[in-house]
């Protein structure tokens, strides 16, 4: 069953407490597919209260985690992630096939993603970091999420054509963020795409964070998703999906 253009809309809570994120969730549930909850208010409030705070208003949950440990860890970290019932979970690809694959293992009902390269790396920043160039550092950490069984990888929306054009990578979920819409500031991402393009470039999901949350002034974050919807929908009835 196709998902509906607002079902690919991942939104960013990036916010540091509930009362503003229980906001931002009222308001948008409706209108988007999914939640990300990541690095800030899983530390300034915690894993199990924030997931269940975001599913009591209805939303389901990306547990950016990012887990990146020896792979006992990363397993039991995923276990845990997989009870609280949410919708995804990502693990550094940079963790090894063996730490991914116990990712895998223990995700139970969801979701496993693999991060490739960080969006917000240019790639003077990723051939200082990884000694190779963005997407061929991409290319090579989708293919060990492949090996280890997960189910996507998270890349820029520069990377989608590359990883869709494999014939071994082709099926996986590929999930962006790096998304800006031609209307929004572009902010510290480095390797950035429209939703229009990305979609069309390949992506099952869009993680968009300040131009939902913080749109421009005269917008709301309601006014926000639904313009990002209608550029989703014209691109999926573009590339024959609607």
């Amino acid at each position: 069953m196709a998902m509906e253009a607002k079902d690919r809309i991942i939104v960013a809570l990036d916010v540091d407490n509930k009362h503003k994120a229980g906001d931002l969730v009222r308001i948008l549930s409706s209108h988007v597919g999914c939640f990300k909850i990541g690095l800030e208010l899983l530390t300034s409030i915690g894993g199990p209260e924030i997931v269940e705070f975001v599913h009591s208003f209805g939303g389901q949950v990306f547990y950016d985690g990012k887990f990146d440990d020896i792979p006992n860890t990363v397993g039991s970290a995923s276990k845990a992630a997989a009870t609280m019932g949410v919708k995804m979970f990502n693990v550094h690809a940079s963790c090894g096939v063996e730490a991914m694959a116990k990712a895998v293992e223990n995700k139970g009902k969801s979701l496993v993603l693999a991060v490739t390269v960080l969006t917000s790396l240019d790639d003077a920043s990723v051939e200082m970091i990884f000694g190779n160039i963005s997407k061929t550092k991409v290319m090579q950490l989708a293919s060990y999420a492949k090996l280890a069984g997960c189910d996507g990888v998270i890349c820029s929306p520069q990377e989608l054509e590359l990883l869709r054009s494999q014939e071994g990578l082709k099926n996986l979920l590929m999930v962006t963020p790096g998304i800006r819409p031609e209307w929004a500031v572009v902010g510290d991402q480095k390797r950035i795409m429209t939703p229009y393009k990305a979609i069309k470039a390949g992506a099952d999901y869009l993680v968009i964070g300040r131009p939902i949350t913080n749109p421009p002034s005269g917008m709301t974050p309601v006014d926000a998703a639904k313009k990002i919807t209608e550029e989703i929908t014209k691109a999926l009835k573009e590339v024959g999906e609607q």
